[in-house]
């Protein structure tokens, strides 16, 4: 497999807030929140780990736990905080992959990173690593943090069909928000920003738009 037109494209100016906002729901859009970070923000990343299967590009996302916190049930891709022992994002999202489902760190191509993105819910920037496996991982969930690791390709992703928008009823806010349809599970918010980012640049990377 070889993504060097990726790794390249991902070196040059990003699209950020104008991918961003394809996949943002109302509560962005409507302008009742200040969405910029703080003296409070807590650094973060994830993991978008792509990997051939069966003829096709794959990446995984994970099924949340339902638990008490603001990303309880949701279905993300695999990360989370910066921890002291992180000498970079980049670090942060290999060690949270292989913590959450098992991803050897040294079996990870990073190819680069998409924008910053702020989470206000949680109060994170969040950075995406864009990373490449050989072959498929072998996948090891932590029954604390993932419920279930949901597999899905790029072209899945950029079929439209997939592509929606539905109401949803937020921590008391009612909203509507466009989502990607992942095996019938809702992948909206931040996830959804972030992966119309990537697929922007996969497109313009592989000359598909």
């Amino acid at each position: 497999m070889d993504l060097q037109q990726l790794q390249a494209r991902l070196t040059q100016e990003l699209p950020g807030e104008q991918a961003h906002r394809r996949m943002a729901s109302s509560l962005r859009t409507g302008g009742r929140f200040t969405w910029q970070p703080n003296d409070q923000t807590r650094e973060s990343a994830v993991l978008i780990a792509l990997y051939p299967h069966h003829g096709e590009i794959m990446l995984p996302l994970i099924q949340r736990p339902t638990y008490a916190g603001v990303h309880s049930a949701q279905v993300a891709l695999p990360g989370g905080r910066r921890e002291a022992v992180d000498e970079t994002l980049f670090a942060t999202a290999l060690r949270e992959a292989r913590e959450e489902v098992g991803i050897h760190t040294d079996a990870v191509q990073v190819l680069g990173s998409l924008s910053h993105l702020f989470v206000g819910a949680s109060n994170h920037l969040v950075l995406p690593v864009v990373g490449l496996l050989a072959e498929r991982p072998a996948f090891l969930p932590d029954p604390t943090e993932v419920d279930e690791v949901l597999e899905v390709a790029v072209t899945t992703l950029r079929d439209p069909s997939t592509q929606k928008e539905t109401d949803l009823h937020v921590r008391g806010t009612d909203l509507r928000a466009p989502y990607f349809d992942v095996q019938g599970r809702i992948v909206w918010g931040a996830t959804a920003m972030i992966l119309s980012e990537f697929l922007w640049v996969w497109e313009e990377a592989l000359d598909l738009r």
